[in-house]
């Protein structure tokens, strides 16, 4: 897999996990959802991600 998928199937995780997170613990992880999405907006004008920065430095190919 490269970057792109990694960084779609990461996204992915992370909302679902904070929208559970705050139907089931506390309202306040809908934040992190919001920052999530704000982070993928920002990236689709910017062509940066700070998730896509750390993998290649993990060693996903591009």
């Amino acid at each position: 897999m490269n970057v792109d998928r990694y960084l779609r199937m990461i996204a992915g995780a992370f909302v679902m996990g904070s929208v559970a997170l705050g139907h089931w613990v506390h309202p306040g992880w809908y934040l992190f959802t919001a920052f999530v999405g704000l982070n993928l907006f920002q990236s689709a004008f910017t062509n940066w991600c700070p998730m896509m920065s750390f993998l290649r430095k993990l060693g996903v190919r591009s």
